[in-house]
């Protein structure tokens, strides 16, 4: 028997060999992807002119291979379109293309020729952007107007004289009519056109387009097209025209040999295979959809990389990223080397005492390694993006994967672990994590149905915020200014490297910034006279006062407005008040209701009310009502117009399905007993994954998705590959975070506990350990009321008062990244040293960030 169990037991380190594989895997895709493609095609405009495919049945979601393309609207077209002029030249199928690019420029504009009798003309229309847009009623393209403009014949030879974008169609007309001369005439008149391109001393537009000859559909076409229309001559059409435009190379072996010289101009082919049968009525004109794709990605050729190069990056077809500034180069390098060139000195220094002698510079070995991967993932194109697209079917089969995951990996403890437990809360944030992290990736946010139930759980994370913190000051009365560092410095210390690294702005990772301020928020509201917190009344109109105060600071617009104009004049922090207004006041009281159940537990345990004769028949009828309130909600919202309606409910009435779902959790000691590991190891690195996501399992800031294999038909195999390594990188970033924390806010003795191996574990008397958790703080209770010994933030004293050490600038052990710079020095510099220090290190880059950016 134990020889079988030893043949399917499982290597303790087979996650690390799994995940290091699969990255290893990935690096050599992306490796390979460059020399085959990616170096021939950096910026993918190659791929958005000829390779894509549809992803969603009703044409509204096209997806060029291996980047995202940016639905324009008006506003978008600003920057490279005003007070310029774009001039079409063609027959229908370009003048359809031309009324759909007009109108998305200004919707104000026409789509379609105001009837039938006013089509073979020319328009000109100038939208409120003072954007020129002409078409010229010109199907064989031989005009004297149209060789004029072909030839660069402009009334200047200014640069600023040149159209943005000239785009000529022809072809079918002399499919339709033979006496034009057909088949051989066209090709005359095509090399013609493209020689004069090819040999004009000014190129005569910034961006010129010649359109493929438009595939037919022959069993919708009139008798008297069919006649004359061929699909094979069609195919001939295109490919004389792409070997025109793209002479082949004469290289046996081309991957490392240059191609010759492409002319200047675009040829999107995949206009063609963005074509459906089924969309058009006579084979010649296809419908809406498809050609208002069309006209999107000529606008994406033209104006995606005249874009400002700033977060978030979501427009990644035809547009290069940005090289960072010198400033935003020296933080990354700093970032990602200073943990290799610590270890390395002290191994030098010690050479004779191994290599494991400088693990202790591992955390920073790893943060700094993670820190730079996150940028290769989402500021190079050394991997691929895509957009999102939701299904249902997908979405129902990775819930009820996860589901079963958990299921599968439950455990059932010995005891009534009591209370909304360590191993629960951990569970609890895991699966809401996994849920979130599935909506994120499918782009689900457009379905009210589950946005509604997506928004309730994130409310209970803050919920949690507030009932976790609250039982700590009730049950501690820790107030002491190291416990806050450690919080604050634990939930923003990844979030503020990326804000420098990846060049976005702070609020954009909203999670962090929001509990964060949330905790302060209870923080001020229990510190007040805490003398005074054993009385009720005084603690309960505490807590009135500070939600009253502070619904009213939220409310008031132009105090947090003011608030935002102050650290953007002194402290060069340039963040959206409305955004942030938005973010806070969509979950305003959830916070104060955790600390009021915090509270009632709290005094259920003290007076023992679970011993009461009632009680049973209490949490009967809780059980009852719960599941009444959470059927009601899941009706409630279902019902609800759209988001935005049920928005304006949210605050009001989110706390119900949050206790309803606390109040079944734990209906009974079997309930209390049970967790699901899967759920609870996601759960204790929640705070990570819900940050890495935007960059290295989502990508563009979360606007699409990271594709390691090249292929959009292997997205799957991308879900089952990424997934890997965002899970583990998110897991070992947890871990270092913990300990950096360490290492800026003191010594082991005094940091949270962590859920990391090497972590200061504290056990109950029983023996169960207990572990801190990054999104609250968590002090929890047997069945029978009484608090255990889990201090999630709170220190094991030592013989001084922290205080005392941290006025005398010193502590018994000194944190390893400081001990080379300061060597045998007495001085050490204590927490509050070290958070001023890095606060002016801050302030100094932000009032050089613009600056840097310039130059």
């Amino acid at each position: 028997m134990s020889s079988s169990k030893r043949l399917f037991s499982l290597n303790p380190s087979f996650h690390h060999y799994l995940a290091l594989s699969t990255g290893a895997f990935a690096i050599l895709a992306g490796i390979l992807h460059y020399i085959i493609s990616g170096r021939a095609d950096p910026l993918h405009c190659s791929s958005l002119l000829t390779r894509g495919t549809w992803l969603d049945e009703n044409h509204r979601n096209w997806q060029p291979e291996g980047c995202m393309l940016h639905t324009y609207q008006s506003k978008d077209t600003t920057p490279c379109l005003a007070s310029r002029r774009v001039v079409f030249i063609g027959d229908s199928v370009t003048r359809s293309l031309y009324f759909h690019f007009m109108h998305i420029v200004d919707q104000n504009l026409l789509m379609a020729p105001p009837d039938d009798n006013h089509k073979h003309l020319n328009y000109s229309f100038t939208s409120d952007s003072l954007t020129t847009l002409d078409f010229f009623w010109d199907p064989y393209l031989n005009t004297s107007a149209t060789l004029s403009l072909v030839h660069g014949h402009l009334p200047s030879l200014g640069v600023d004289d040149r159209p943005a974008m000239l785009v000529l169609g022809s072809g079918l007309w002399y499919l339709r009519y033979a006496t034009t001369g057909g088949l051989p005439a066209w090709e005359a008149n095509m090399e013609s056109i493209l020689e004069s391109i090819s040999a004009a001393q000014i190129k005569p537009a910034d961006e010129v387009v010649i359109l493929p000859v438009e595939d037919i559909v022959s069993s919708k076409l009139s008798p008297e097209r069919a006649e004359t229309m061929h699909s094979s001559d069609v195919d001939a059409m295109n490919s004389d025209l792409h070997h025109r435009i793209n002479p082949p190379s004469p290289a046996i072996y081309s991957i490392f040999s240059s191609s010759p010289a492409a002319l200047s101009v675009s040829l999107p082919l995949v206009f063609n295979k963005m074509l459906d049968d089924a969309s058009t009525q006579d084979g010649l004109h296809f419908s809406h959809d498809i050609v208002n794709a069309h006209a999107n990605i000529l606008l994406n050729l033209r104006c995606n990389n005249v874009w400002p190069k700033t977060s978030p990056f979501d427009k990644t077809c035809c547009r290069a990223y940005p090289l960072p500034s010198f400033l935003q180069l020296a933080i990354i390098v700093t970032v990602v080397m200073y943990g290799p060139i610590m270890w390395y000195l002290t191994y030098a220094r010690n050479p004779t005492k191994g290599i494991s002698f400088a693990d202790e510079y591992k955390p920073a070995v790893i943060f700094g390694l993670s820190i730079g991967l996150i940028f290769i993932a989402d500021r190079t194109g050394f991997w691929l993006k895509e957009q999102k697209q939701f299904n249902p079917w997908t979405f129902g089969f990775l819930v009820l994967c996860s589901l079963a995951v958990g299921l599968a990996t439950v455990k059932r403890a010995d005891k009534d672990m009591g209370f909304l437990n360590r191993d629960q809360t951990d569970e609890w944030k895991g699966w809401m994590q996994v849920a979130i992290l599935i909506y994120h990736y499918l782009g689900a946010s457009k379905i009210s149905g589950i946005y509604n139930p997506i928004r309730v759980l994130v409310a209970a994370y803050l919920f949690m915020t507030g009932y976790g913190h609250t039982t700590f000051y009730i049950k501690k009365a820790d107030f002491g200014f190291l416990r806050v560092a450690q919080v604050l410095v634990r939930l923003n210390l990844l979030t503020v490297i990326l804000v420098y690294t990846m060049d976005v702005d702070y609020l954009s990772y909203y999670f962090s910034p929001l509990v964060s301020m949330w905790y302060l928020v209870v923080y001020g509201t229990m510190a007040i006279g805490s003398q005074y917190n054993d009385r009720m009344p005084f603690l309960l109109s505490k807590i009135a006062i500070s939600m009253s105060m502070f619904t009213w600071f939220m409310t008031e617009t132009w105090m947090l407005n003011t608030v935002f104009v102050f650290l953007e004049r002194i402290f060069s922090v340039h963040w959206s008040a409305r955004e942030w207004s938005f973010r806070v006041t969509l979950d305003l009281w959830i916070v104060y209701f955790g600390m009021l159940l915090a509270i009632a537990i709290t005094k259920i345990q003290a007076y023992r009310l679970s011993d009461h004769h009632l009680w049973p028949m209490a949490v009967k009828a809780a059980v009852g009502i719960s599941i009444f309130i959470l059927l009601w909600f899941f009706a409630f919202e279902l019902m609800q117009e759209s988001k935005f309606t049920y928005n304006a409910w949210h605050r009001y009435i989110s706390f119900l399905p949050i206790v309803a779902f606390i109040t079944l959790r734990n209906a009974s000691s079997s309930l209390r007993s049970c967790s699901s590991r899967a759920f609870a190891f996601i759960g204790r690195c929640s705070l990570e994954t819900f940050i890495i996501q935007y960059h290295l399992w989502l990508a563009g800031d979360t606007k699409g998705v990271l594709v390691l294999l090249p292929g959009t038909r292997w997205r799957p195999i991308n879900f089952v590959i990424s997934t890997i390594i965002f899970i583990y990188i998110s897991d070992r970033v947890s871990h270092a975070v913990v300990e950096l924390t360490t290492w800026i806010c003191g010594n082991k003795e005094t940091s949270l506990p962590t859920s990391t191996r090497n972590a200061t574990r504290h056990t109950t008397s029983s023996g169960s350990s207990t572990e801190s958790i990054p999104l609250a703080t968590d002090v929890h209770t047997n069945k029978d009321g009484d608090s255990v010994s889990i201090k999630p933030d709170s220190p094991v004293r030592p013989t001084r008062r922290w205080m005392d050490r941290l006025a005398d600038g010193t502590s018994p052990q000194h944190s390893p990244g400081y001990k080379l710079w300061y060597k045998g020095s007495s001085w050490r510099p204590g927490v509050k040293a070290k958070l001023v220090v890095w606060m002016g290190i801050m302030w100094f880059i932000n009032s050089f960030w613009t600056v840097a950016d310039w130059t």
